[in-house]
């Protein structure tokens, strides 16, 4: 009897330890897929956006990214990777660089010139000639006649032309009426604690946007930290375009989330954010407006004094679309009313044969051409370098 009761407890017992074993083996396997994510063990990192101004600053310097990684942390499920900041090429010696593309489009009218005053005879019907192919290149009445007059009286004294006499004559007349000793650097000098504020302003379709941000690229590329103001309130596609720019080179981008927001007040807390932030230069995007309607050139003076309120506004550059010949000067003359502008951006200047447009521009406003755009690509946007600009007129 004892031997049976014997056998009972220690079959009993088994029991107990095999049930026991089986209750935990579940738990067992499970908790290796609670800490699936080791990210320790396997050399995974944690991104941690880094503020603003010193993702900027690292990336003006070459060395920085647009984001911080923390070694051995686990990740955040989910997170994006970290950004990798373009390091632009700095803006000096561009419009030499791009010096083919502007050959390309403007050498036509150029050839054409030095192809007549190297004509044996120029007679009165060569002369017409000549004038009616730098007013086709959008020069303008008066300053052809100027040039025109110029030559007419160098020739006679001159007598004798050849080829080389031609190109000079012809390059020194359009030098002196495009001024190239003209200031045209950017007034963005960093005063103390407070940024240079850059004002954007032109008509819808011109490239302003884009402007803005090749122009933030550049300052950037140069070595300058930049704060982007979405102004352009009423275009979601600008605001979203103009992030896409800042995030490229890590400048921070000041926006409303509501379409239709009030652009002084956008503009208004940009600028304070810039001062806030210790930035350079600050560039403000405004919405792109006809210039016949006058609520909406109201309302641009009308971001120009808010901004003032904080800040005197450095420099206001009109966008203009060089292809647009007489149109792109009857909007200039508008915007300069509304909001004292201190240069000229020409943008898609190697789309055109008529880069007279330069010439009559200034004239009308008073201004210089500081900018020129000459591609679609990103380090396409150039400081104008008149003697440049001329030489590759007369490459042809």
């Amino acid at each position: 009897m004892s031997a049976y009761l014997i056998l009972i407890i220690v079959i009993g017992a088994l029991l107990v330890v095999a049930g026991g074993a089986f209750l935990l083996a579940p738990r067992a396997r499970r908790r290796p897929r609670a800490a699936k994510p080791g990210a320790a063990r396997t050399g995974a990192t944690q991104t941690t956006e880094a503020p603003p101004g010193e993702a900027q600053r690292a990336g003006a310097g070459g060395g920085g990214g647009a984001a911080t990684t923390v070694p051995g942390a686990p990740p955040v499920e989910g997170m994006p990777p970290a950004v990798v900041l373009e390091k632009p090429p700095p803006s000096a010696g561009r419009m030499v660089r791009l010096r083919a593309r502007l050959a390309r489009s403007q050498s036509g009218f150029g050839s054409v010139l030095l192809g007549l005053l190297a004509r044996d005879t120029l007679d009165d019907a060569v002369w017409e000639q000549i004038e009616d192919t730098l007013i086709a290149a959008d020069m303008g009445i008066t300053p052809t006649r100027q040039i025109v007059d110029e030559l007419r009286t160098k020739v006679k004294v001159l007598g004798t032309r050849g080829p080389h006499e031609v190109r000079e004559l012809l390059k020194a007349e359009l030098l002196g009426q495009i001024g190239a000793d003209g200031d045209r650097a950017l007034r963005i000098a960093h005063s103390g604690d407070r940024p240079a504020v850059v004002l954007m302003v032109g008509v819808n379709g011109t490239g302003k946007t884009t402007t803005c941000g090749k122009l933030a690229r550049s300052m950037v590329g140069d070595g300058r930290t930049v704060l982007l103001g979405a102004a352009d309130t009423f275009r979601a596609a600008a605001v979203d375009q103009l992030q896409t720019w800042g995030a490229r080179v890590g400048a921070r981008v000041v926006r409303s989330e509501r379409e239709g927001a009030d652009p002084a007040s956008v503009a208004f807390q940009a600028v304070r954010d810039g001062i806030a932030d210790g930035v350079d230069v600050v560039i403000i995007d405004t919405a792109g407006r006809l210039h016949t309607k006058t609520g909406l050139m109201d309302e641009l003076g009308k971001v120009k004094r808010v901004i003032e309120k904080q800040l005197p506004v450095d420099e206001v550059l009109l966008v203009l679309d060089a292809t647009t010949g007489q149109n792109g000067l009857r909007q200039a003359r508008v915007f300069a009313e509304v909001v004292d502008v201190t240069g000229i951006v020409l943008t898609k200047l190697d789309g055109t044969a008529k880069g007279g447009i330069i010439i009559a521009v200034q004239r009308e406003l008073g201004v210089p051409v500081k900018l020129v755009g000459l591609g679609e690509g990103p380090d396409d946007l150039a400081p104008f370098e008149p003697e440049t600009f001329v030489d590759a007129v007369l490459s042809g």
